[in-house]
């Protein structure tokens, strides 16, 4: 029996490059899909413990887009940083440094997904230029004050408890299949038994290619050390703000007081939807992405999946 992949098919349409670049001590990989010559080149900042496949159901409704995706230093192909702190700051600076060494600054529109969006929130404040800004499942308050709070005081306890043990214990504690499956089960929503079965598998793939114990606990630490709404009055690109109503991390009424909080920024609140609207409606994700280019003159056509036929 094949594998259940939903968007497998309309990515493999799309042209796909792996390229490397090293920064600030890292060797950065990265992945180029769509065509050289494409109206537009977003460049994306995933979230945390993910690596560049969990934008891929977003993009392979957008072909007719320039996407650039890397992988966060000390996640999935990306080695540590040696030159910057694993904090928002040193993942801040790694963001900019990549655009620079691509001639992206200034050019792409910049997309974060969930912990991405704190780090480009930071890159921009501190004086990365970009035509327009997307964040999709933004962390729009305080990590720390989510609607779970008895997961997040939960999660929050696992991490410290793995950055006091040795080495090798932690990261053996960090990659057990049961804390994998916890995270994945409590974030997904849909009712689709199959695509619930497809996250759980991309989870298990995908959330363990961390390099080391100490980068990823560092990830976490950062993750929960600050939010949007810090950086919002000082964003001033045009933003999409793309949120969930039935996300466990950002309670909605945060991302409300974030469109307020920033000067030019756009909701779109999707419905019965949590925290993985990349996996469960990417459709609805890329057509938000796909008007707001338009309406902001980016972008003029289509594109689309109709350019894949």
């Amino acid at each position: 029996m094949s594998r259940y992949a939903p968007y497998a098919e309309s990515l493999g349409r799309i042209p796909v490059e792996d390229h490397e670049v090293s920064l600030l001590g890292s060797s950065t990989r990265y992945w180029v899909y769509g065509p050289q010559d494409a109206e537009v080149t977003i460049v994306i900042v995933h979230g945390y413990r993910g690596d560049h496949h969990g934008l891929e159901p977003v993009i392979a409704q957008l072909p007719g887009i320039r996407w650039i995706s890397p992988d966060l230093p000390g996640f999935g192909a990306s080695a540590p940083l040696t030159g910057a702190a694993h904090d928002v700051a040193g993942y801040a600076a790694w963001f900019r440094a990549f655009s620079d060494a691509l001639g992206l600054t200034g050019t792409a529109v910049v997309l974060g997904h969930s912990f991405g969006t704190i780090v480009v929130a930071q890159a921009l404040t501190s004086g990365l230029p970009t035509p327009a800004l997307i964040l999709i499942n933004p962390i729009s308050s305080s990590g720390l004050e989510g609607p779970n709070r008895f997961g997040t005081f939960v999660t929050v306890a696992f991490y410290r408890l793995a950055a006091k043990l040795p080495n090798r214990v932690g990261a053996w504690l960090l990659r057990r299949w049961i804390i994998v499956q916890f995270m994945s089960s409590a974030l997904a929503k849909t009712r689709d038994r199959r695509l619930r079965r497809w996250i759980h598998e991309e989870h298990h793939r995908y959330f363990n290619g961390f390099a080391t114990r100490d980068s990823v606990v560092e990830g976490f630490e950062a993750s929960i050390s600050t939010d949007v709404s810090r950086f919002a009055a000082d964003i001033t690109v045009p933003t999409l703000l793309v949120a969930a109503e039935l996300d466990d991390i950002t309670p909605v009424r945060a991302h409300y007081a974030l469109a307020e909080l920033m000067p030019d920024a756009r909701l779109t609140m999707i419905p019965g939807v949590g925290h993985l609207v990349h996996y469960e409606v990417p459709q609805l994700a890329a057509e938000a992405i796909e008007g707001f280019l338009v309406e902001r003159g980016l972008l003029h056509g289509t594109a689309g999946e109709s350019q894949n036929r």
